[in-house]
């Protein structure tokens, strides 16, 4: 079994580069496969989540250009939706849901069959309401195991409707993927959420992105949206990606606990990233912020708890967590239901693996509650092949006690190379804190 056990860090400091979006790059990725004309991608996330994302478009018969550093692809759009004709085609997406999403929702748009899987957990992430909504305008799309889950044959046949009826309380991404398939269909589209629609802010990204592409979507105050059928994306010709935000709360948090000042570059003010509210929650909880357009710092400060709902921002409310046991008082976090369908339920194994800790904690159906700890207790934490819980925990090392993660190597996901970026910022109670 690998583990890494962190030793404490008594304070940090620095600067740190972020990795590039993980939302953005995948979404800029298939943008560009579709658009018309070259598309030069900089600043790409080096991940297996993009891993996946890629090695689907090569199997999709599109051409690019990947540098050796893997942060530069220069990628051949085929101004159209993927037209292949291989028999028995089969795309294994591991756990990457930012993938599987949207190439269910484009794939459907040909006539050609094509099975789309993953990893044992992707195969327990609901795609129900993603492809009742496709069905709707004629997708023809069937479960191989499990009803509602992956993997799926998918054989064409989506043409777009006026009547497409989706629920988006799980994941915004089931209305993302229709989005960026539906202007390619040759029908207009209605989009008519049922319900809660969470995550909002990352439907503005995919709003922001299509428009980038040169697609205009009509958005009745996310209620409902109008797609104009037999468009055409259109390669910017250059797309910087933002650095990643969600990464960005980590850092900011351990300045929050024992900093020094901490600047985390690639993201800011007008990032179109929603996890960016994660710095105003830092605020409000007494951390001391300064935005600047392309930056934000954060310094220590004596932090308190709060109860906030933070359904907006559902990957970086994971990090508050984390501060509420540095924080005096109770914390919680509310309208985070969706945290139990991501990589992990994440909901059970963030109070799982924090009462290891010694810290109280009461987790509800769509809520966690969660009291500052004065003292915490060496724990073995099970990252559940979880990024986000992994780097989480990584945090609790800023107390006065050790932490250890098992299979840490989970971050490749999103940033493999976190726990270096975070020694870098690091000084130690110890030499030699981190151990593998």
């Amino acid at each position: 079994m690998q583990t890494l056990t962190i030793q404490p860090i008594s304070y940090v400091e620095g600067i740190i580069n972020l990795p590039g979006s993980k939302s953005i790059s995948n979404r800029v990725l298939l943008l560009s496969a579709l658009a018309k004309g070259h598309t030069i991608l900089t600043n790409l996330l080096d991940s297996t989540d993009i891993f996946y994302m890629l090695k689907a478009l090569k199997i999709l018969g599109i051409e690019y250009q990947l540098s050796n550093n893997r942060k530069k692809c220069v990628v051949k759009g085929i101004g159209d939706f993927f037209n292949y004709n291989k028999s028995g085609l089969e795309i294994f997406l591991g756990n990457a849901g930012t993938a599987i999403r949207p190439l269910t929702a484009v794939l459907s748009l040909s006539n050609s069959a094509v099975v789309l899987t993953g990893d044992s957990r992707m195969k327990k992430r609901p795609i129900l309401h993603l492809i009742n909504a496709l069905q709707q305008g004629g997708a023809k799309i069937e479960y191989l195991e499990q009803y509602g889950y992956p993997p799926i044959k998918i054989k064409g046949g989506f043409h777009g409707s006026e009547y497409i009826t989706l629920d988006c309380y799980i994941s915004s991404q089931f209305l993302t993927a229709i989005l960026i398939a539906a202007p390619l269909a040759s029908h207009d589209s209605v989009i008519k959420i049922k319900g809660n629609l969470v995550s909002k802010p990352y439907i503005d990204i995919t709003l922001r992105l299509m428009r980038d592409f040169g697609v205009e979507v009509k958005n009745e105050c996310y209620y409902k949206f109008y797609i104009k059928a037999k468009q055409q994306y259109v390669s910017p010709g250059k797309y910087v990606i933002e650095g990643d935000a969600s990464t960005a709360s980590y850092f900011l948090a351990a300045a929050a606990i024992k900093g020094g000042i901490v600047k985390v570059k690639g993201v800011g003010k007008n990032s179109l990233q929603g996890d960016i509210k994660f710095a105003a929650v830092l605020k409000n909880m007494g951390a001391n912020i300064f935005l600047g357009k392309n930056f934000v710092e954060c310094k220590r400060n004596t932090l308190i708890g709060i109860d906030m709902d933070l359904n907006e921002i559902p990957d970086a409310a994971m990090t508050i967590a984390i501060l509420g046991i540095f924080a005096d008082g109770e914390t919680i976090i509310r309208n985070i239901y969706n945290w139990r369908v991501k990589e992990s339920d994440r909901l059970s194994a963030m109070a799982f693996e924090l009462r290891k800790l010694g810290v109280k904690v009461t987790e509800g159906y769509d809520y966690i509650r969660i009291l500052g700890s004065k003292k915490l207790n060496h724990a073995k934490i099970m990252t559940y092949n979880d990024h986000r819980i992994a780097m989480c925990f990584s945090l609790v090392a800023l107390s006065n006690t050790p932490v250890t993660l098992l299979y840490p190597d989970c971050v490749a996901k999103t940033f493999p190379n976190y726990f270096g970026a975070l020694e870098m910022l690091s000084y130690r109670y110890y030499n030699h804190a981190i151990k593998i």
